[in-house]
């Protein structure tokens, strides 16, 4: 797994980078990761509800926190 996708997935997001965070939406080989940014950039084009934008915002954060650890602790063994 190309742990500069979660990297950069991570500061696109910071920086309001939706065009870049889309081009690695296609890109990534992460599935679960393309689809969490997916949902994000949707609640954030399409709001709706203030609290959808919020979930899918913290969900793809908590996505990327774990994918960073879970990465990091398969290459340390």
């Amino acid at each position: 797994m190309n742990t500069y996708d979660y990297d950069n997935a991570l500061h696109y997001m910071i920086w309001g980078q939706w065009d870049d965070l889309l081009v690695l939406m296609v890109r990534t080989n992460d599935e679960f990761l393309s689809k969490k940014i997916e949902t994000f950039l949707h609640a954030c084009y399409y709001p709706s509800r203030h609290k959808d934008r919020l979930h899918s915002h913290e969900a793809l954060l908590s996505y990327i926190d774990h994918a960073q650890t879970t990465t990091i602790e398969s290459f340390s063994l």
